[in-house]
């Protein structure tokens, strides 16, 4: 086996090879890199362009444009917005090929969470479209994404809420969210045809994931406050016409007033979300049929979701007795 030893440092490495021509290739190839490093930098450019004649011109600017076009609904939108951030600015017209990891690290700390999140994935669609050679930060080296403390909307809250609500779409609207738990933009495009009322069942695909194939739609059991909910509701098309027009920014910011008017602070209408997770953990839903209600496939997911939910055990020999004349609900299946 041959090795080299640096002239500087005295350090001695293998070559990895027991072939002296290779060993002398390899030799030459670490001296020429040392002695000249801007002339290698101009090789590997020439020999990139014999294989992509754009990659000494494709900019940040055109990823983020390609990546933008692979989207679909919502998420297209949101990588139109990100294209938006201020901290992006100084790598729109950098060339890929010429950037360094330090230009990527300065937008990051320059920028916010949602710079960390569509960064990072804007990296990987790079390498993965091999418009990079080698990531420019290893996926180690990148800084956590820390997402602002999260809680779910009370009881309380949300009852203050709904009597101070003058508009009977938007009351109805939260009030089926506390019940169904779904997110603001699968509740505001609920349809009258998505109730089945011989089984007292509401079924819907969800927005965040329709693009997605053999997904299981959310499928909830309703009770008889969701029925009488539904009963003041349009009996054909959206239950919820207006609200279904508008931008979802335009629900929040709505929203967002009534929270300000009653003095409560950090909730957004995804709060109703966490709170259904965290009602269903404190009462002891079954977690496979909480899953199947908010649409996750994930249980890590849901876990998440009801992270904060207070839960006192109850004891075994009693959870026992329960469940030998509790009668078995079967889980609904998908064909």
């Amino acid at each position: 086996m041959y090795y080299c030893v640096d002239t500087q440092t005295n350090k001695r490495t293998s070559l990895e090879t027991s072939d002296r021509h290779q060993a002398k290739r390899l030799l030459h190839a670490k001296n020429e890199a040392a002695l000249q490093p801007m002339l290698n930098l101009q090789i590997a450019r020439a020999y990139l362009f014999a294989t992509d004649a754009t990659i000494a011109t494709r900019t940040w600017r055109d990823a983020i444009i390609a990546l933008t076009e692979t989207k679909f609904g919502s998420n297209k939108h949101r990588w139109t917005t990100a294209q938006k951030d201020k901290a992006f600015t100084t790598l729109w017209s950098r060339p890929i090929i010429e950037t360094k990891g330090e230009e990527l690290l300065a937008a990051l700390r320059a920028g916010s969470v949602s710079t960390n999140t569509h960064l990072r994935r804007l990296h990987n669609f790079v390498i993965d479209m091999n418009w990079l050679p080698w990531p420019l930060i290893p996926k180690r080296q990148w800084p956590a994404i820390r997402h602002k403390p999260r809680r779910a909307i009370t009881w309380d809250e949300h009852r203050r809420i709904v009597e101070r609500e003058g508009n009977p779409e938007r009351k109805a609207f939260y009030q089926l969210a506390w019940h169904l738990g779904g997110s603001q933009g699968d509740v505001a495009n609920l349809h009258a045809e998505d109730v089945d009322w011989a089984s007292h069942t509401i079924t819907y695909v969800r927005m965040k994931t329709k693009w997605r194939e053999n997904q299981t739609p959310p499928q909830i059991k309703f009770g008889q406050s969701v029925a009488e909910i539904l009963n003041g509701l349009p009996k054909a098309g959206p239950l919820f016409p207006y609200l279904k027009s508008v931008d979802s920014r335009c629900r929040a910011n709505e929203f967002r007033e009534r929270c300000r008017g009653l003095g409560i602070t950090g909730v957004s209408l995804h709060s109703y979300r966490y709170a259904w997770a965290e009602r269903a953990k404190t009462a002891g839903y079954p977690e496979r049929f909480a899953q199947l209600a908010l649409g996750h496939n994930s249980k890590a997911v849901h876990r998440a979701y009801a992270r904060k939910a207070q839960v006192t055990l109850p004891a075994l020999e009693d959870y026992e007795k329960g469940a030998t004349t509790a009668p078995v609900i079967p889980l609904p299946t998908t064909a």
